[in-house]
C-alpha cells in the first residue's frame, strides 16, 4: 500500500523529469516516512531474529574456539604425557641394559674365579697323588732291593739267615743306596 502511494505522488514529478534535481518536500516527507516506517517494522521483525542468529553464530564460534582451545590442551597434556613415559622407559631399558652387564661381568669373574679354583685343585690332588704314587713306588723299590740283597746274601753265602741279620743286612743296602735323588726328582716332575 505505501508503494503505491508512493507511485502516484512520484508520477507527476516524474512527468517533468525535474524531481531530481528539485526536490519537492511531499516526496521528502513521504519518502522519510516510508523509510521510517520500514525501519519501525525491520527493527520490530528482522533485526531481532539477525541479532539472534549473529549471537548463536558468534557463541558457536566461541564454543569451537574453546573445545579447540582444550583439545590443544589435552593433546599437548597427553603429548608431554607419551614424551614423559618414553623418557622413563628409555631410562629402565638403559637400566635394565647396565644391570645386565654388571651381572655378566660378576658372573664372567665368578666364573674365572671357580675356574682358576678348579684348576688349582686339580693341580693339587694330582700333586698328592704322584707324591704318594712316587711314595708307594720308593717303599715297594725298597721292599725289592730288601728281597734281593736277602736272597742274593744267601746265595753267596748259602745259608739261611736268621731274621736280625736279614734286618741288618736290609739296613746296610738301605743306607748304601740312595734313593733321596728319586725321592726330590719324582716330586720336582
Amino acid at each position: 500500500m505505501l508503494t503505491a502511494l508512493a507511485r502516484d505522488l512520484a508520477a507527476p514529478l516524474a512527468a517533468n523529469g525535474s524531481f531530481l534535481i528539485k526536490p519537492g518536500v511531499g516526496l521528502m516527507v513521504w519518502t522519510l516516512l516510508v523509510f521510517g516506517l520500514t525501519m519501525v517494522l525491520l527493527s520490530k521483525l528482522a533485526f531481532p531474529r539477525i541479532s539472534a542468529a549473529l549471537e548463536r553464530r558468534q557463541k558457536a564460534i566461541e564454543e569451537s574456539i574453546d573445545t579447540a582451545e582444550r583439545t590443544r590442551a589435552e593433546a599437548e597434556q597427553i603429548l608431554a604425557e607419551y614424551r614423559q613415559r618414553l623418557q622413563e622407559a628409555r631410562a629402565q631399558a638403559d637400566e635394565i641394559i647396565q644391570r645386565a652387564r654388571q651381572t655378566a661381568e660378576v658372573q664372567e669373574r665368578e666364573a674365572k674365579e671357580r675356574g682358576q679354583e678348579i684348576v688349582a685343585e686339580a693341580s693339587q690332588r694330582a700333586q698328592r697323588e704322584i707324591e704318594a704314587a712316587t711314595k708307594r713306588a720308593l717303599e715297594e723299590l725298597r721292599n725289592e732291593v730288601a728281597d734281593l740283597t736277602i736272597t742274593a746274601t744267601e746265595k753267596v753265602t748259602r745259608k739261611a739267615l736268621d731274621p736280625e741279620d736279614q734286618k741288618r743286612l736290609v739296613e746296610e743296602a738301605l743306607r748304601e743306596m740312595d734313593f733321596s735323588g728319586l725321592s726330590s726328582g719324582a716330586s720336582n716332575n
